[in-house]
């Protein structure tokens, strides 16, 4: 009956992911009342913690776009990319991955992906090789920001862990960051010779001769720079930024939150007080209307994948609660023997549920109960990654309709897309370096 269960499960994520986003989240709503009333299973814990934290960040991230801080930062790096467009398919991803570092999302790809395409065209590169690789990194930094919720709740729980409580933020990232920057320079790398040269490109010249496509292949400029900023925009990117070091300023220095009684407060009330401290900071000096905040990408989007990990982390942790037992027996022994399978499961899942963030939550527990260990845990958390893997994630889809040539495509098979090679390389890539330096780092 429980594999029937779990298959269950699986169906309320494949019907969700059909929809994506909101519905992902409320499908997985029927799933779980479903497994509450009709598998009598007991009511699992809603990913409360996870989500507060998201909620903060987007908040101040939000603030940040409306303020114009996202556009100057989308200004310097087209400035960037601009002054070295040979080089744009190493750099367009670089960029966007540390877009992504200081945001915690990869949202601010959509605003950047013409500029790299744009870049592209104008120098004769093919566009789908800095365009896919970047929408890949965009994706991949998650699991390096200390604002990640994914990061945040990897902390929490590995710190639970016995020997492992002097584990700090700090200490994670150290390996995350260049396990994932790591596999952004190798699906770079690959990039840079993939595919036939734009003017051999059977689609692109195909669309040269279709008027309306010519017309737009042609005429096509997409940039930042000639847009006025708001007056506080400069002062709302360093007030951001100062938040970021101040969240990594207490995580290295546990006495600065411990109040009365000796007691530390948890680096998820620390991220989310700091992000709404921070929010509130940007929000007066420099002006901004709050009115417009809910209006932007940021905003948007941060909102939906709250709601998205609210079901589908919630219906999840119902059924591992109650097949735990069972579950445990069946495969610790594999686990024990064979560690790295783990990261088969979680790139497994993530392929459904479209969230670092919910496929942490969601199996994390699983690898402590079954006596995975911390280090391994930690290196592995790359492969939280996986929704490349069926093109229907937002920024890979925006990322083909940006690409004009027509070379940034999904195949007629469906999984032969541009998306699915970078992807394997850079999470294969990021998992084995962040194997590797987390058993020196983590101990």
């Amino acid at each position: 009956m429980l594999y029937l269960e779990f298959l269950f499960l699986l169906l309320m994520l494949y019907v969700g992911s059909r929809f994506g986003g909101i519905g992902l989240g409320v499908v997985s709503g029927i799933g779980l009342a479903i497994e509450v009333f009709i598998f009598r299973m007991p009511v699992g814990k809603a990913p409360i913690d996870v989500m507060l934290i998201i909620l903060a960040v987007v908040t101040c991230a939000a603030i940040l776009e409306a303020a114009g801080g996202l556009k100057f930062m989308l200004q310097i790096a087209e400035r960037i990319l601009r002054k070295n467009p040979k080089r744009i398919t190493l750099l367009g991803p670089i960029v966007v991955y540390f877009l992504t570092f200081m945001l915690g999302t990869g949202h601010s790809v959509y605003t950047i992906m013409p500029i790299i395409g744009d870049v592209a065209l104008k120098n004769k590169i093919r566009p789908e090789r800095p365009m896919a690789a970047s929408s890949v990194a965009s994706q991949l930094a998650i699991t390096s920001s200390p604002l990640s919720a994914a990061v945040v709740f990897y902390l929490g729980k590995i710190t639970a862990m016995p020997g492992f409580e002097h584990i700090s933020l700090l200490d994670i990232i150290c390996v995350t960051v260049p396990a994932t920057f790591a596999g952004t320079i190798a699906l770079s790398l690959y990039s840079m010779r993939r595919g036939k040269e734009l003017e051999q490109d059977p689609e692109y010249q195909r669309r040269l001769q279709d008027p309306v496509w010519c017309e737009r292949i042609l005429n096509t400029t997409s940039t930042t720079l000639n847009e006025t900023l708001p007056q506080g925009a400069k002062k709302s990117v360093y007030l951001f930024l100062l938040a970021l070091v101040t969240i990594v300023v207490i995580a290295m220095v546990p006495e600065i939150r411990t109040i009365g009684g000796g007691k530390a407060v948890s680096m998820s009330l620390i991220i989310q007080m700091m992000m709404l401290c921070f929010g509130g900071i940007i929000l007066l000096s420099t002006k901004t209307n709050p009115q417009i905040v809910s209006n932007g990408v940021v905003f948007k989007s941060g909102m939906v994948a709250a709601i998205a990990i609210y079901g589908i982390a919630w219906m999840s942790d119902t059924y591992f609660q109650y097949a735990m037992p069972e579950f445990r027996a069946a495969i610790t022994d594999m686990v024990k023997t064979y560690p790295w399978t783990f990261a088969l499961a979680l790139f497994a899942v993530s392929v459904v549920i479209n969230s670092q963030a919910a496929t942490a939550v969601m199996l994390l527990p699983v690898g402590i109960s079954l006596g995975i260990s911390a280090p391994i845990l930690v290196g592995l958390m790359p492969a939280t990654y996986a929704y490349f893997f069926i093109p229907n994630y937002p920024s890979d889809i925006a990322t083909v309709n940006f690409d004009v040539t027509g070379t940034t495509k999904i195949g007629k098979y469906y999984f032969n897309h541009s998306f699915m090679v970078p992807g394997l390389i850079g999470v294969l890539v990021a998992c084995l370096v962040g194997v590797t330096v987390a058993e020196l780092a983590i101990r």
